[in-house]
């Protein structure tokens, strides 16, 4: 009778074990970078239907980001940095009281409850949270997993919220609009809606490494002069001839990185508008297919987008401060005064001061990062516009691609040679201190 009692024991205990490890199976898919990649996706249609500007996009990925990334510094502190006493203000995050906590899925959590509070449309995340809570399911993961990685992941998320709530934002949002300037220097709204100027008081948000918005000043726009013969005036000739004459591959670069959030069309008496990814959005692209390609892990996925989203907002301070101290005037202004006025620029001239050229220094930044992380020559097929009607480019590496976004606003119509170049040299300065002062993943010995 003992032998007998031993052996329905050791049956069970071995029962019990398989069971264990059948509910255990969930831990590898709550691994999966495809997860983190489809919030990540999720948050920026979110942001292409809400059409927010590209410096406020910027902030709606950063702060959902550095949830989700501090959660994972947490869990894994042989592996990762936190970012406590590297970015400006950031206190610890709460610890998890419940053994139940999984980091993967709280990050997720957390990544998708600071989007949520940062967007418009948020039936649009609730629907997303649903469609995810059903994945969960289908996972086998234990409710009360999912329940105590949640509440966690909404702790994180208050904690976060409460830190970007003092970043200026909302203080800005009742500061006066620019009041326009006549003299022919100075920016003015363009056709075809002839908008006011977006986020004039950027510069005022809290930076996140940078010292201050205007850290790294760029040199002074050339003087104004409208005489023949002049710097500034081959400068406007040369976006007049150019955009007179582009080639078919000019004219693809051009609309590849166009990126412009909202381009209203005029029919008649009618008026349509197309949604488009922003600047920051098109690398927030590329660093998806970066991770997928390089083979990313879950962890290292959510590393990235914390370095490139650290890199995007403040070379969106750093230009912006520069864009409304200098005030530079639009080559369409100009050309439709002196020139032609009849003559359009390829794309539609954005709503804010020309001078520096926003795609120039975020793209610069954002390559610069990507390449600390993944390295020079990193070849990629960039699909990003494919879900916008554009075919898709090639680049041996970020910095490459940066170098086509930049030109591709003199091709635009839209920047003068002056705002490119200096551009590119603001973002690989604002790149450079990002990658110097922010020490995420830890370097094994």
């Amino acid at each position: 009778m003992k032998s007998q009692g031993l052996l329905i024991f050791l049956i069970l205990l071995l029962l019990s074990s398989c069971a264990f490890e059948k509910n255990t199976e969930y831990l590898d898919k709550l691994k999966e970078p495809e997860l983190f990649l489809s919030a990540m996706q999720n948050l920026t249609d979110i942001v292409v239907y809400d059409i927010f500007s590209p410096p406020v996009a910027s902030r709606v990925y950063l702060y959902p980001t550095i949830a989700a990334y501090e959660i994972i510094a947490q869990s894994f502190p042989e592996q990762y940095a936190s970012l406590v006493g590297q970015v400006k203000d950031l206190a610890s995050i709460p610890k998890p009281n419940n053994d139940l906590v999984n980091p993967h899925l709280s990050s997720l959590f957390a990544f998708n409850k600071v989007g949520k509070t940062l967007i418009f449309s948020e039936n649009k995340m609730e629907t997303f949270q649903e469609h995810f809570l059903n994945q969960l399911k289908e996972k086998d993961v234990p409710r009360s997993v999912i329940n105590a990685s949640k509440e966690y992941g909404e702790s994180v998320a208050k904690a976060i919220l409460d830190w970007a709530a003092k970043d200026m934002y909302n203080q800005t949002r009742t500061y006066p609009k620019y009041t326009i300037r006549e003299e022919d220097q100075f920016w003015k709204p363009t056709p075809p809606d002839y908008m006011d100027g977006i986020e004039p008081h950027w510069k005022e948000i809290r930076t996140m490494v940078l010292d201050s918005s205007n850290q790294f000043e760029p040199k002074a726009p050339l003087p104004f002069d409208l005489t023949e013969g002049s710097p500034f005036q081959k400068q406007l000739k040369q976006v007049f001839d150019i955009g007179k004459n582009l080639s078919e591959e000019q004219i693809e670069i051009a609309k590849f990185w166009d990126c412009n959030p909202y381009v209203t069309h005029h029919r008649g008496h009618a008026m349509f508008a197309t949604k488009k990814i922003t600047p920051g959005g098109h690398w927030i692209g590329i660093t998806a297919i970066t991770t997928r390609l390089a083979g990313s892990s879950f962890e290292d996925t959510v590393n990235a987008y914390a370095n490139v989203t650290i890199a995007l907002f403040d070379a969106f301070i750093s230009c912006w401060d520069e864009k409304w101290n200098t005030l530079v005037v639009r080559p369409e202004t100009l050309i439709n005064q002196y020139y032609d006025e009849e003559w359009l620029p390829l794309l539609q001239t954005p709503p804010f001061p020309e001078y520096t050229s926003g795609h120039s220094v975020i793209s610069r930044a954002a390559a610069v990062t990507l390449t600390d992380l993944y390295g020079d020559n990193f070849s990629f097929t960039d699909t990003t516009e494919v879900a916008y009607g554009l075919p898709i480019r090639k680049y041996d590496s970020f910095l490459k691609a940066s170098e086509e976004a930049a030109i591709s606003r003199l091709y635009g119509g839209i920047h003068y040679m002056m705002a490119i170049e200096e551009g590119v040299a603001q973002g690989q300065a604002v790149g450079n201190f990002v990658v110097q002062k922010i020490q995420t993943k830890r370097r094994l010995e």
